[in-house]
């Protein structure tokens, strides 16, 4: 399985992203995008009537001011 980072280098879907593929691309448990979503820690997200969906170039952005975070600190 691919990085976050050479999955958002290698390009994002051209479609909205899910929970669920947020999860595989942090190779993370859906839990944890769930409860970063709740903290406002994670990637912004939106709704879609009861569905919740994330735009690939927000993602993007959060994972850049991530690593600026990281490497800041």
């Amino acid at each position: 399985m691919a990085s976050a980072v050479t999955t958002l280098r290698s390009g994002l879907p051209d479609r909205y992203l899910t929970p669920e593929d947020i999860a595989a691309m942090f190779s993370v448990p859906i839990e944890t995008v769930y409860h970063w979503r709740k903290q406002r820690t994670g990637p912004p997200g939106f709704r879609v009537g009861r569905h919740v969906r994330y735009d690939p170039a927000a993602v993007r952005d959060w994972v850049t001011q991530q690593s600026d975070l990281n490497t800041a600190a």
